[in-house]
């Protein structure tokens, strides 16, 4: 005679199953219902990889339209696999990549899956993946080839005031160029003013911005020194390498500012 199993034990079974599938990013075994989960338990699943995970940060990003799961009659989120996959791809951009919701939400758009992130560590020789969150060879570095924006384009999308940029360009951190005597700027200002626009709204001025600038141009000045050979050789393979080898530079020395940053900042609320 088949033992009946309680189906209190099926429901926790199921979620069980659930819950490891989210944490892992796999599949429920075939024949398993995949049922959705609690933000609690999303929180759980993703804690390890991601210790500030909370539940007020996943109730943000779904204000901010980057999530949006199930809601029960009684207004419960239910999250499925896929809402915890791309959830997992979401803080894996923004730690990894340092890249703002604004950036996210268009690499989202665009088909970016949890694949396109490797998490820390996850290069096949062993070596630690570091991805830059933006190419040397965009239009930063090809204007003739690249999209420009007018300063009405980036007030409209950055929020910023237009005396705040004119600030910026005062004290060098963007320049811009003029083209029939209108202003334009590129993807990467662009994004700069952005990120000021989101400063201002705690107090900070362009006046304020001249410690990024000058640690910008130290570090810049650093990594052109250790390939400074390889950038100048007339091959072009040995020149895209270098290039190569450049973003990847750029990638750890702003993960290694950026962890320099949490360090010193966690002395302060402690």
């Amino acid at each position: 005679m088949a033992t009946q199993i309680p189906q209190t034990d099926v429901v926790e079974l199921q979620d069980e199953l659930a819950l490891e599938a989210a944490s892992t990013g796999t599949s429920a075994p075939s024949g398993v219902r995949q049922k959705s989960i609690t933000i609690g338990a999303v929180c759980k699943a993703l804690v390890q990889e991601f210790p500030d995970i909370s539940i007020s940060k996943i109730r943000y990003l779904e204000d901010q339209k980057l999530l949006t799961p199930r809601r029960t009659p009684g207004g419960y989120r239910l999250y499925t696999q896929g809402d915890v996959a791309r959830l997992r791809t979401i803080l894996r951009m923004q730690r990894d990549e340092f890249l703002p919701l604004r950036v996210i939400r268009q690499e989202l758009a665009a088909g970016r899956s949890g694949a396109a992130a490797p998490a820390p560590g996850g290069a096949s020789d062993g070596t630690r993946a570091w991805r830059p969150g933006v190419s040397l060879r965009s239009p930063i570095s090809d204007r003739s080839s690249g999209a420009l924006y007018s300063l009405e384009d980036v007030l409209e999308e950055t929020k910023a005031e237009g005396k705040l940029v004119r600030e910026l360009e005062e004290y060098g951190v963007v320049k811009g160029e003029m083209r029939g005597g209108v202003r334009y700027f590129d993807e990467t200002e662009r994004e700069i003013i952005a990120a000021v626009a989101e400063l201002a709204r705690y107090g900070v001025e362009g006046r304020n911005l001249r410690v990024f600038r000058s640690s910008a141009d130290r570090e810049a000045s650093l990594l052109q020194q250790i390939l400074a050979p390889a950038l100048r050789s007339r091959n072009p393979e040995r020149r895209k390498e270098a290039v190569e080898a450049l973003e990847n530079l750029a990638a750890v020395a702003t993960h290694l500012k950026h962890l320099l940053l949490i360090r010193d900042l966690r002395k302060i609320v402690r």
